[in-house]
Parts: structure tokens; C-alpha cells; sequence
């Protein structure tokens, strides 16, 4: 569907240490995906898990990250790109000492839209600020939700 999406118009959650900005939700794109830019704070990622039915992939647009892909871990850095199979157990972490920042693709979208929107706290859409943070996240609450998304966390 053809449209111009404003900073205005787009949508910022803050999940985990990641300030996500959703350029695409799959509604917008007639369910075949979303596309999200984030800025992560160092040290902070995705804790290892998987999601069957969407295919995933990063591209590195600045900073220095570690991923996970099943039972091997890979150093990336700008201009590096990572694709996750539907199903593959994945994470990743930024390993350097500023925000990094990642382009983030899934296919068709759904399940992180839900996941993402469900479970972030919106952000201003003008803002990359990071909150500050109010303690360590409930992970069994974090858990239970991800899976109701489609989401599995997976223990590392």
C-alpha cells in the first residue's frame, strides 16, 4: 500500500534497553511485513528466543553487536547484515560503548508488531532518549507475555 509515513505519524516503544521505531506495521504493508529501526543501549539486546512462522533480518547501521544463531555467536558491526530463519533460536547484544543502532525486517510482521507494541512503553515519536530505568524487568511476566505474541523466550 503506497503511502509517506512522517517521524510525526511513527511509532516508538522501549523494550529491554531498545528504543524501537516502527516505520512499517504489517497492516500497513497488507500483512507481508514490518519494518522497525532501533537504538540500543549498550549492553542491551534481545535475550535469546524464537518465533515460528516469521523470518527476521538485521542490518547493522551503526555500532558493534554480538548475535547469537543456534549455537554460534558472530561479531557485526555498520554495514553488516544477519538473517534469522523462521523458528532459529537468535539474540543479540550491543558490545560497544555507545547506542548502536539496527534495521530490523520480519516477515510477515505480525508477531512483532504484537510483541513490540504489546509489550513496550510507548516513547514521544521525536525521541531516542532511554528512559530511565525503574529496576530489572519481571521476566517471568516478560515470559508469559512474549509467548501470547508468539514470541518463545528461550533460556540462554
Amino acid at each position: 500500500m503506497p503511502g509517506v509515513f512522517t517521524v510525526a505519524t511513527h511509532r516508538r516503544f522501549h523494550l529491554l534497553g531498545n528504543i524501537l521505531h516502527f516505520h512499517k506495521f504489517s497492516h500497513e504493508t497488507n500483512g507481508t511485513y514490518c519494518l522497525v529501526e532501533a537504538r540500543v543501549a549498550p549492553g542491551a539486546g534481545a535475550p535469546p528466543n524464537r518465533h515460528p512462522g516469521e523470518e527476521e533480518a538485521f542490518v547493522v547501521l551503526e555500532g558493534q553487536f554480538e548475535f547469537l544463531l543456534g549455537d554460534r555467536t558472530v561479531r557485526v558491526t555498520g554495514g553488516d547484515s544477519v538473517t534469522i530463519p523462521s523458528g532459529a533460536v537468535h539474540a543479540f547484544t550491543n558490545v560497544g560503548d555507545t547506542p548502536g543502532r539496527l534495521m530490523i525486517f520480519n516477515a510477515p510482521g505480525a508477531v512483532h508488531d504484537a510483541f513490540f507494541a504489546g509489550l513496550g512503553d510507548p516513547v514521544d515519536a521525536g525521541s531516542w532518549d532511554f528512559p530511565a530505568s525503574d529496576g530489572p524487568p519481571d521476566i517471568p511476566a516478560l515470559i508469559a507475555a512474549a509467548k501470547q505474541t508468539g514470541v518463545e523466550i528461550v533460556a540462554g
